[in-house]
């Protein structure tokens, strides 16, 4: 876009346009306020759009495919699999990611919010110089600031990363011909997804882990049952081991030496090793900012940085990092920047959403934290097996499991495994929300044939097991 004079004064500077930053800019110009957006990417949208969420969510669905094609008997050409490119099976992908981008700018132009290419830094607490890669630099002063510059893949050191068969989690969905033999280091969430989707397009996957459990996050009972699934997949687990060395010769296989002596070999490898916050370039120390371990900014409960001008949201902050959270993030921290009346404070209850091949999701407490905090409460599980709508789309391993606490029956926790397990979270999340519970629940009427009666079952069952102790709610 053409260029502006120096010292340019908007009422809103936003640093980084992924979804965070976008959504800081849109509320922003929906306010009335002029803004500046800056982005020194290809393309807005961040990793939702470019090379995370959205483009590994339409490989998955791909695999889906594939997969249930596989498990209803029908061939399919063992060339696909081999020859295949990662671009053949994300042409979807980039119409999707193409159409997300216009509708984003197109919102943007059309309230007028003025967008910079180049690497924004901080000259001084209300001002940052853009730097294009081609140009003069421009100045522009902002009334209140909010940093949205996201996050990078961690490259531990024990990787070749410039061989081209060793990738990070942005780089993996720009590989050639998919691999026959892959190693995944890491049995987070982002690794566990690649995992599963590699599985499923038919890669024999190793994933690679030093802990002893998978996504300790979750509900004991979920992790477990997804581990089995997972397992059953394919997919083969190596806990408690670290990668020591990665071989990497031109041609051949790639050998990881993994610490409890073992030797594994692979074709490809993906490191998956967690995330840095994305602020070596801000200059923050010009701000009167310092960031902490691993880039983290440090924040208020309104997101305000130790100047209370400027704000930081999504991944610069840390946990939870998701697309859905730091969107309300950056929504509060504008309303709050310039006194809006329309959000004052983002609900502690969040969802997690977890897109591995079955889906897993969660809201709220789980069993082991309960009983840690020696709360009284009683579980409720329904399985998709017998649900109506899980035996139309063949879910066998799929359930629902609800916490309530005993002595009124609120819900405190829902958690979820298989097909739609991050849509039907909501249900039990908005239920938290407004306090509700088993009565909440046990009047509602459900669709049938749907996967959200599951609720009704889950609820059915717990109130059986509060009323009558001596059966089991099931199993």
């Amino acid at each position: 876009m053409p260029g502006v004079s120096a010292s340019t004064a908007f009422d809103l500077v936003v640093l980084g346009a992924g979804p965070a930053g976008v959504q800081a800019a849109l509320a922003g110009a929906l306010f009335g306020k002029s803004v500046a957006l800056i982005e020194r990417g290809k393309h807005i949208g961040g990793a939702l759009v470019n090379t995370g969420t959205l483009p590994s969510k339409t490989l998955r669905e791909t695999a889906l495919t594939l997969a249930g094609v596989r498990a209803r008997g029908l061939e399919v050409e063992l060339a696909l699999r081999r020859t295949a490119s990662v671009a053949d099976l994300l042409r979807h992908e980039r119409t999707v990611a193409e159409v997300e981008r216009q509708r984003l700018g197109g919102m943007l132009d059309e309230l007028g919010v003025r967008r910079y290419s180049g690497t924004g830094r901080f000259v001084d607490a209300h001002t940052v110089e853009v730097v294009p890669l081609a140009g003069p630099s421009e100045r522009l002063r902002g009334t209140k600031i909010v940093i949205a510059t996201g996050s990078a893949p961690t490259r531990p050191a024990e990787f070749p990363f410039e061989h081209p068969r060793v990738y990070d989690s942005d780089e993996i969905l720009s590989l050639g011909t998919l691999p026959r033999r892959l190693a995944v280091v890491g049995a987070g969430v982002i690794g566990s997804e690649y995992a599963c989707t590699f599985a499923a397009l038919g890669a024999e996957v190793h994933l690679v882990d030093g802990r002893d459990a998978l996504l300790s996050f979750l509900d004991a009972e979920l992790s477990r049952a997804l581990a089995e699934a997972m397992a059953a997949n394919g997919i083969r687990f190596h806990w408690n081991e670290r990668v020591l060395e990665c071989t990497a010769p031109p041609r051949g296989d790639l050998t990881l030496a993994l610490s409890s002596g073992a030797r594994l070999e692979v074709d490809s490898v993906l490191v998956a090793a967690g995330r840095r916050s994305n602020v070596e370039a801000l200059g923050l120390e010009a701000a009167g900012l310092v960031a902490g371990e691993g880039g983290l900014l440090e924040v208020d409960e309104a997101f305000r940085t130790r100047v209370p001008h400027i704000h930081a949201v999504g991944d610069v902050i840390g946990f939870p990092a998701l697309a859905s959270t730091s969107m309300e993030q950056a929504r509060l921290a504008v309303c709050v920047a310039f006194e809006m009346p329309y959000k004052r404070e983002i609900s502690a209850l969040l969802p997690s959403g977890i897109y591995t091949i079955p889906e897993a999701s969660c809201a709220g407490a789980t069993e082991e934290q309960l009983k840690e905090r020696g709360e009284d409460y009683v579980a409720g599980r329904a399985r998709y097996a017998q649900n109506s709508r899980g035996t139309i789309i063949g879910d066998r391993q799929g359930f629902l499991k609800l916490l309530f606490r005993r002595a009124d029956m609120k819900l405190l926790g829902v958690h979820v495994l298989g097909e739609l397990a991050t849509e039907i979270v909501h249900v039990g999340l908005m239920t938290m929300i407004c306090g509700g519970g088993a009565e909440e629940l046990n009047q509602a009427c459900f669709n049938v044939p749907t996967l959200s009666d599951l609720y009704k079952s889950a609820t059915y069952r717990a109130l059986l097991t509060r009323d009558r102790p001596q059966l089991r709610a099931l199993e």
